[in-house]
């Protein structure tokens, strides 16, 4: 190995390691994400049954509203394992004042959609911070979620039928719209104000 490649890979290894300022900024985010998540599954209770009254599947155009911070916290921490972390602390926050889904499955669902923003960022070795990488994290987690509201939420209902390909078309809409475009312009606007200086993602947002 030359010198060169030592380098590069020391570098990569001091980039992609967690600082103590990495693990508290994430764990506001998780609180953060945790009383969205909490005041959305309130609202949701009444606002979800309308929509599915008026179009059967309709109600996943807001679904990106739980999954959105898995992306925005990988866009600001740019570490291996962001949104994950992020995401567990977001649901131990939502479950405290009380919550009318399983805890376990909220837990599951958090860290599949953690993974999927997880894989879009990874495949590009946690490197390439773009808004098309953001989309694509939504994507992969809206496409994983509509399955797996499938396969333990709607077991009636067939991918192929109506409610299955209205529900599959407004999930990648919503994972799209809010899991890429918004977490990327959410990124953007709260790197400029200068809270994020400290970190790299906050340093380049500056720089442009």
């Amino acid at each position: 190995m030359t010198v060169k490649q030592q380098q590069g890979r020391i570098s990569a290894s001091h980039r992609l390691r967690w600082r103590p300022l990495d693990i508290a900024v994430g764990a506001g985010l998780g609180a953060v994400s945790g009383l969205i998540y909490w005041l959305a599954s309130l609202l949701a209770s009444w606002i979800f049954p309308l929509m599915t009254a008026l179009l059967p599947g309709a109600a996943a155009l807001l679904h990106g509203v739980f999954y959105f911070p898995c992306t925005l916290s990988l866009l600001i921490l740019r570490k291996p394992g962001a949104a994950v972390y992020v995401g567990i602390i977001s649901v131990l926050v939502e479950i405290l004042p009380g919550n009318a889904y399983n805890v376990p499955m909220i837990m599951v669902e958090a860290i599949v959609e953690a993974l999927c923003a997880e894989l879009a960022f990874g495949i590009f070795r946690y490197r390439r911070w773009t808004l098309g990488t953001t989309v694509l994290g939504g994507i992969l987690i809206a496409l994983v979620y509509n399955a797996f509201l499938l396969a333990f939420y709607y077991q009636g209902v067939s991918l192929l039928s109506p409610r299955g390909i209205i529900g599959t078309i407004c999930e990648l809409i919503s994972g799209v719209v809010l899991a890429g475009l918004v977490s990327w312009f959410l990124f953007r606007a709260i790197g400029s104000t200068g809270a994020l200086d400290r970190l790299a993602s906050g340093q380049d947002v500056r720089q442009v």
